[in-house]
């Protein structure tokens, strides 16, 4: 048998293999707090690496362009099945590439060239797809946006309401990328259907709150819902279209051969795999843990002197004013100072912000990978006071090395990919 189908990775490609072995215990040995980010299950990631990869399944179950696909069946109704049940949905298209696809989909679906949108301002708290001028969404349609109120920082849904009478949009987006609190897609719905526009909401942060009704659900209130299958969902990086049967067939035809050809089939078996995970019981007892570690942090840092947007958090996620208006630091900075010592945060903008989005006031945190790993409410507030105490000293070398020890001895107690972790080992980016 020809080495070609029997050699390891680390024989056949051993820069690459250093790279994923440095990362596997970058992972392990750092703290990883962005809040779109999760670490999968061992089946996740065995149901990704299989042959599946060597298949191609254009079209849909039972109507597909290629022959040999009757197992690519199998695991594409499977995770529809299993995504309709989770959400309460009418109809699932599992293949989107990621969330940006499945957004375009739903906009090609839902409106014509030059169509008018309504979405959330990405420095409020938005996304790039709802709107963007750099984006696919700001460049081939009008765009109204609306945001938070500069009081509250909260979503004002009374301005809202005013800017989709003036605009009348054909479709309003909501959901966010950066917002604390809990969306209202009730009232959302509510303000759509009194100015003749069509919903979509996108859940890519909250999808796992929203599964297990920890978050108030916009399936009942919304004709699409969008939203990455990683995150708080803890799945493969992909993306999920859930939409009422008036419009299933047209969600499919925009995402094949719309916007898309070949499905990922690999993909699509590690989302039936992370979608009957989270089918089960003690999924919504992580979820739970998701929010309330997410408020003990921010509880922390808030105690700590650090002002957070909105005052607080509902979900997963925590907004830090890091700069407060030139008495601290910039959100880049605060991204760096904390990389330094192996905690894993991303600057971002906050509401109003002076900052370029490059620099940022801010940064944001979340919960879900840490909480994945078993850390509970007496963890974040060790966190809390690491991130704290290395933001208010940055230069400090002292400090820092403090807050070394600490992130290895905690990580330390949760070890994660046991069979996947190996002794350090060669240069990740080194390409000699």
């Amino acid at each position: 048998m020809s080495d070609f189908f029997t050699a390891n990775i680390s024989e056949a490609d051993p820069i690459v293999s250093n790279a994923i072995d440095n990362e596997v215990r970058r992972q392990t040995e750092g703290l990883e707090l962005i809040a779109s980010e999760n670490f999968v299950s061992e089946a996740v990631l065995q149901a990704m690496g299989t042959v599946f990869t060597n298949k191609y399944a254009e079209g849909y179950p039972g109507k597909r362009y290629y022959g040999g696909c009757e197992f690519a069946d199998v695991v594409e109704n499977l995770a529809i099945d299993r995504a309709t049940q989770l959400f309460g949905a009418e109809h699932a298209n599992v293949q989107p590439h990621a969330g940006a696809q499945a957004n375009m989909a739903v906009l090609m679906t839902a409106l014509d060239h030059g169509d008018q949108i309504l979405g959330m301002n990405l420095s409020h708290g938005g996304h790039l797809t709802h709107g963007h001028p750099l984006n696919f969404s700001g460049i081939n349609y009008k765009v109204a946006d609306y945001g938070v109120s500069r009081d509250t920082e909260q979503i004002d849904y009374d301005e809202l309401e005013r800017i989709a009478e003036e605009s009348k949009p054909k479709l309003l987006i909501c959901g966010a990328s950066a917002y604390p609190r809990t969306i209202d897609f009730e009232r959302i719905g509510e303000i759509g259907r009194s100015v003749g526009a069509k919903i979509m909401a996108d859940i890519a942060h909250i999808a796992g709150l929203v599964a297990t009704g920890l978050h108030p659900s916009p399936v009942p209130h919304c004709e699409f819902v969008t939203t990455t299958t990683h995150k708080t969902l803890r799945g493969p990086r992909g993306g999920l279209i859930l939409c009422r049967e008036e419009f299933a067939a047209d969600v499919n035809r925009s995402v094949f051969p719309g916007t898309q050809g070949g499905p990922l089939v690999h993909i699509i078996a590690a989302k039936a795999v992370a979608f009957g995970e989270a089918l089960r019981d003690d999924f919504k007892i992580y979820q739970q843990q998701i929010i309330d570690n997410a408020r003990v942090l921010a509880t922390t840092l808030s105690d700590a002197g650090l002002r957070l947007v909105s005052g607080g958090t509902d979900n997963h996620l925590v907004l830090v004013d890091v700069f407060m208006d030139g008495k601290g630091i910039t959100g880049k900075a605060a991204e760096k100072a904390l990389g330094d010592v192996e905690i894993t945060v991303n600057k971002n903008t906050i509401p109003f912000d002076t900052q370029k989005p490059f620099i940022a006031s801010g940064i944001r945190l979340g919960t879900p990978a840490l909480t994945t790993r078993g850390m509970k409410e007496a963890d974040m507030r060790l966190i809390g006071k690491m991130i704290a105490s290395v933001i208010q000293d940055p230069e400090s070398e002292e400090v820092k090395a403090r807050v070394r020890r600490d992130v290895a001895e905690l990580t330390a107690k949760f070890p994660m990919y046991p069979d996947r972790l190996k002794e350090p080992h060669g240069d990740a980016v080194s390409m000699s």
